[in-house]
């Protein structure tokens, strides 16, 4: 198994993946399920162990007070890996991209050009805190012909090579190159600037997690990058909005899971409706554990006995990734965009409306990676996509955008056959 020691370097384990994707792109759909499905059974088997260290890494994550959104995105439970295990027998059932035809045409002379799907060869990914990542981004990676460095944070070092370990085993006793699946340390930022120094090694780095790991990455990068961005997501309540639907809309987007990049962060509500829907939102969503951050007219709005502190500038540029929310009223749908524009990430926005040009208008002009009419931004998953999982959520606009799915982690070659014929 390529699972590093503190003896092996970051070079070494990127040569061993390189040496292993060779092979790996050429193996056949059934090698490649059978690891999959290989992998997910001896997840289930091993849930026990998995557990023990999960505890390790929680106990610690208390112990230097990483807060409860980390510490919630690093819990793992028998539910939350048998998802895990779930999410790679999907990968399994998916269509295999490796060889997909994209396009193709037959030119006057009669050569053939085709367009194909192809690995990339060696992937890294570098998380934060979600171990779930190691097994989703090692299922994706595999499924779609790309050997995978994986390196997770100190914050899950034990969760993750247990979970790198039982990946790698797998996979290899089921027919895929060793080395395929491997695992860096979770070290300081001398290894994260070595990982990301590969040229020629490495083909391709995804980060997944906050501000700092972006910019430190942005700062050191000379692999290509493609960013797995910050979510400050928004909800807005029209003018036409049906007011029940908005408020189990805007409970989801906030509640049901905060520490998820796609969780709403903001709520902009219309002044014709902010009357009537504020004080039933409002309780609501304080009756969930919800701090309200306010404009002016929401807090004067939202009822006596409902507690909402004054929203500040910061307040709407913040990715809370708790139960925080800011509130806001505007007068138009225009300065709903307006707002979303300036401060959204370009992540997940919605729409609550029954007015079918106020949707359009939101869909065409907000600029972000996924648009939602009617629809909770907490669907933006490459699970709830159809993908079986994701790599992370790109807010970028080359070459992926929105979930990153098995067809994102491919590019493509042009193959060209002919009869003999010569360029005259």
């Amino acid at each position: 198994m390529a699972i590093s020691t503190p003896v092996t370097s970051v070079a070494d384990v990127c040569l061993a993946a390189k040496a292993a994707a060779g092979p790996l792109s050429a193996l056949g759909s059934d090698v490649k399920d059978r690891a999959l499905l290989a992998i997910a059974d001896a997840l289930i088997e091993r849930t026990p162990e998995i557990l023990a260290a999960n505890a390790r890494d929680i106990e610690a994550g208390r112990v230097n007070e990483i807060g409860d959104a980390l510490l919630d995105r690093l819990a793992l439970d028998p539910k939350r890996i048998a998802a895990i295990a779930q999410g790679a027998r999907d990968i399994a059932a998916l269509p295999d991209p490796v060889g997909e035809t994209i396009d193709g045409h037959r030119l006057p002379n009669g050569v053939d050009v085709r367009r194909v799907r192809v690995p990339f060869g060696v992937v890294a990914v570098v998380y934060e805190a979600r171990p779930n990542v190691t097994i989703d981004a090692a299922a994706l990676c595999l499924k779609s012909g790309n050997a995978i460095v994986l390196r997770g944070s100190s914050s899950a070092i034990h969760s993750n090579r247990v979970l790198a370990e039982i990946a790698s085993q797998a996979a290899a006793e089921a027919g895929v190159p060793e080395g395929a699946i491997s695992l860096v340390s979770g070290g300081g930022r001398e290894e994260l600037a070595e990982l990301a120094t590969q040229d020629g090694v490495v083909d391709l780095i995804f980060p997944r997690g906050g501000e700092g790991l972006k910019n430190a990455l942005k700062a050191v990068a000379t692999v290509p990058v493609i960013y797995a961005a910050s979510g400050n997501c928004h909800v807005f309540v029209d003018a036409s909005a049906d007011l029940d639907a908005a408020q189990a809309i805007a409970l989801n987007a906030k509640v049901q899971r905060p520490s998820a990049c796609n969780a709403a962060e903001t709520l902009l509500v219309h002044a014709d409706v902010a009357a009537d829907f504020l004080p039933r939102v409002a309780s609501a969503l304080v009756a969930e554990g919800v701090e309200l951050r306010g404009d002016e007219r929401a807090r004067a709005l939202v009822g006596p006995g409902v507690p909402i502190g004054l929203a500040t500038e910061e307040d709407w540029a913040t990715e809370y990734l708790a139960l925080t929310l800011a509130v806001k009223v505007v007068d138009s749908l225009e300065e709903a965009i307006t707002h979303v524009g300036q401060y959204g990430s370009g992540h997940s926005e919605a729409i609550v409306t029954e007015v079918t040009a106020s949707a359009r208008a939101f869909q065409l002009r907000v600029d972000a990676a996924c648009v939602y009419v009617n629809v909770s931004t907490r669907f933006t998953d490459g699970g709830e996509f159809g993908m079986g999982a994701e790599i992370g959520n790109s807010t970028q606009k080359l070459h992926a955008r929105g979930p990153i799915g098995l067809r994102e982690l491919t590019t493509f070659k042009y193959l060209i056959e002919g009869t003999g014929q010569v360029r005259v």
